[in-house]
């Protein structure tokens, strides 16, 4: 089973020493914390002196800035444990968690119909690997990554799971402490043997078989610590054959073997065969959503001597594609900001010349397409909050629109490829959990073939959904999904909680969290903000959210709140605000120019100091999507998107609850570090300015199952607190 195509772009939150508090913590007796290392460092950006007294927490091996960290993890821990009804939300979790005797997720499946999938149960901390034969055979475990050690005690989840084309074999990565730092390892499926190798500093995308099931291409990191900046450039691609010393594997595919490609220190390096098509497509990769490639017909691999071809150059504008034996579709918004399906030549492809399949609709953005031997099935998005899915005959010129089995908020696709029938959809929604069904194109019928057990949640049957759009600082009109319990009065006294991201065209489609659901549970309203730098309305959206546009995004946030208000749903010290990653712009900025409209702020491993990007091991990746400092007006723009920066002393902010990820790849601890210091010591709200990081995790992705819970549970209780929930509140009050 592939994904939508060949080609997908790499990057589209533990307890540590803590001690008893007693209740008055939460009450605020302790709110500004202890006071970071501080220096005096000024600089010049962009022709303005700029001042970054807390640029000693950068060195993250520095005692006293270590001792920092734990000491505000220490306070932050005790005080959130402090907080009443957080320990009966992650009961409630708990609850949730064991009405579902399986939860099946990362399903691949082989042309022979094998399937490979992570099984989590009641009692399991994080899936497990399974296989069976068809969606009816009979299962057997493969992997159980709590028996895998490398000798450091870390604990290890499954972070990637890729099958040869028959499925014999296996190359599998596992992850320690959310780091996202993998080693490959290898399987003989038949007989569960691991063969002797471990490949380690193997992050970056999916190893990809050969033909002949024993050797395979991965992207390696070159040595070097976590926090070094340097960490993420140059990777490389190598060829590996399974059973054999890692030190033997040749380089394929780099900056250094391939000089001719002019491949930057930055871009990451990805090589993918197809056996569907019998090419080898190369990559280079970063945030930009623009496909640079090559490709050749396949050879076996034996070094970098591969005569490659141009494929798609950034300026062609395709996103996303895919191939047959002769021809090549493209998923380009170029002439089309909601997005359209061109289609060229295999052989001789023709970006600029291609024929529309599937023309761009004004009204709804294309959002995904899968092509098979019974047609090419797409799905249609309006506002980022409805789904339909269609079926195009290209031969014949028709064009159905398929009925659902129930009403979709997102929809996703899963094929075997141009040459075979099989199509699946995952369908789901803010109060339908997801269910995953085979579609017979013959038949024009579904089959339910969900491979997690069914469970029901009668506490969300009176849910509510509504879809708005509302005007922004600019009127533009921005979509907001409002979930809460049916018969919600309008008092102006709901307890809300806003969820953003906004960043590198991502959609926030329709998903159900029963966890994250419990906010409504609580009586409050659910508010999921769809500001511009998503992908909701097409490229335009993205576009209009990213570098110079930035601003929109954080006050088409804030036009949000300023809605909910104006029709008495809230009031501002009832509103908290949430978002992690790229997502801590759109909080942090939202807080700093709007510190009035807020009760509660709670950004998770946030871009918070967005003009140090470059100095961490994943900024200059993602200069395409937020700029570079070196460029005067890109330098510009990431002034005004620093929160940071944007502290002022003696401002009343809200409350706010920060955290970081010690082993975190993407946003570097230092980041959320140097905001929650620079504020504790700004805000003259006395309100609490709580910074916890989790020593044994990253950036939330391998989260173990009660880790997840409990930062939920952290995020929630803490908003729930903030925003005056009786429930919440210490005997002391706020």
């Amino acid at each position: 089973m592939t994904e939508r195509s060949i080609y997908s772009g790499l990057l589209q939150a533990t307890l540590v020493f803590c001690t008893f508090f007693p209740v008055a913590a939460a009450s605020g007796a302790e709110r500004t914390g202890t006071p970071a290392p501080t220096g005096r460092s000024v600089e010049s950006l962009c022709g303005k002196k700029v001042a970054d007294p807390y640029r000693p927490l950068e060195n993250l091996a520095d005692p006293r800035v270590q001792r920092w960290f734990r000491q505000e993890s220490e306070r932050a821990r005790a005080t959130l444990d402090a907080i009443p009804g957080r320990a009966g939300l992650i009961a409630k979790m708990v609850d949730f968690d064991s009405r579902r005797s399986a939860k099946v997720y990362s399903l691949s499946i082989t042309d022979n119909d094998r399937y490979f999938y992570l099984k989590q149960t009641p009692a399991d901390e994080t899936g497990r690997l399974f296989v069976r034969d068809g969606f009816k055979g009979r299962e057997r475990e493969l992997f159980n990554p709590t028996t895998f050690s490398d000798g450091s005690g870390a604990s290890f989840v499954i972070s990637g799971v890729t099958p040869n084309i028959d499925g014999s074999k296996i190359a599998m990565t596992v992850s320690p402490n959310g780091s996202e730092n993998s080693i490959l390892i290898v399987m003989e499926v038949a007989s569960g043997h691991i063969y002797p190798e471990r490949i380690d500093r193997c992050w970056f995308a999916s190893p990809s078989w050969l033909p002949d099931g024993e050797t395979f291409l991965y992207n390696r990191l070159n040595p070097g610590s976590l926090h070094d900046k340097d960490r993420e450039k140059d990777s490389r691609i190598f060829v590996h054959r399974a059973g054999t010393n890692p030190s033997t594997d040749i380089e394929v595919f780099s900056r250094t073997a391939n000089p001719e490609l002019g491949i930057r220190p930055e871009d990451i390096p990805a090589l993918h065969y197809d056996h569907k098509s019998g090419y080898l497509f190369a990559f280079t990769e970063s945030v930009d959503p623009r496909v640079n490639a090559w490709y050749a017909p396949f050879q076996p691999v034996t070094g970098p001597a591969i005569p490659w071809k141009r494929l798609f150059r950034p300026t062609d504008e395709v996103y996303d594609f895919t191939a047959t034996k002769s021809d090549i579709y493209l998923y380009t918004p170029k002439n089309a900001p909601r997005y359209q399906l061109l289609k060229t030549s295999l052989a001789a492809p023709d970006p600029e010349h291609a024929r529309t399949v599937i023309p761009e609709r004004g009204d709804a953005t294309l959002s995904g397409f899968s092509v098979t031997s019974k047609g090419l099935f797409y799905t249609l998005s309006f506002n980022g909050v409805k789904e339909e899915l269609h079926r195009l005959d290209e031969a014949g010129g028709s064009d159905e629109m398929i009925t659902l089995p129930f009403d979709a908020g997102t929809i996703s696709m899963g094929s075997k490829g141009f040459d075979k029938p099989d199509l699946w959809t995952l369908i789901g929604g803010w109060a339908h959990d997801f269910r995953r069904y085979r579609y017979d194109s013959d038949s024009r019928s579904f089959t339910d073939e969900t491979l997690s057990s069914p469970v029901k949640y009668p506490e969300y049957h009176d849910l509510t959904v509504e879809e708005v759009m509302v005007p922004s600082h600019d009127g533009v009109m921005v979509p907001l999904s409002l979930i809460h319990a049916r018969g919600l009065q309008r008092n102006g006294r709901n307890p809300v909680l806003i969820y953003g991201y906004g960043a590198y065209g991502n959609s926030i489609t329709p998903f159900f969290s029963p966890g994250l659901l419990l906010w409504t549970a609580k009586g409050g309203v659910l508010a999921v903000a769809h500001v511009r730098g998503g992908g909701e309305l097409g490229d335009a959206w993205h576009k209009a959210g990213m570098k110079g546009s930035k601003p929109n995004t954080w006050k088409d946030l804030i036009a949000c709140a300023e809605h909910l208000v104006r029709q008495g749903y809230t009031s501002p010290k009832h509103i908290a605000i949430n978002a992690a990653s790229a997502g801590g712009i759109l909080v942090g900025r939202a807080m700093t120019e709007r510190p009035d409209l807020f009760a509660a702020a709670m950004p998770q491993v946030g871009l918070l100091n967005a003009v140090r990007g470059e100095e961490s091991p994943n900024g200059p990746a993602n200069v395409p999507e937020f700029g570079s400092v070196t460029n005067p007006q890109e330098c510009r723009t990431l002034l005004e998107m620093d929160a940071y920066l944007h502290l002022k002393k003696g401002v009343r902010y809200p409350a706010a609850l920060v955290t970081a990820g010690m082993n975190d790849p993407r946003v570097i601890a230092w980041e959320p570090a140097k905001f929650a210091a620079r504020l504790q010591a700004s805000t003259a709200s006395k309100r609490p300015v709580l910074f916890f990081t989790d020593f044994e995790a990253g950036h939330g992705i391998g989260d173990r199952k009660t880790k997840q819970f409990e930062s939920l549970a952290d995020i929630l209780s803490f908003g729930l607190w903030q925003t005056g929930h009786p429930e919440f509140l210490p005997a002391s009050g706020k």
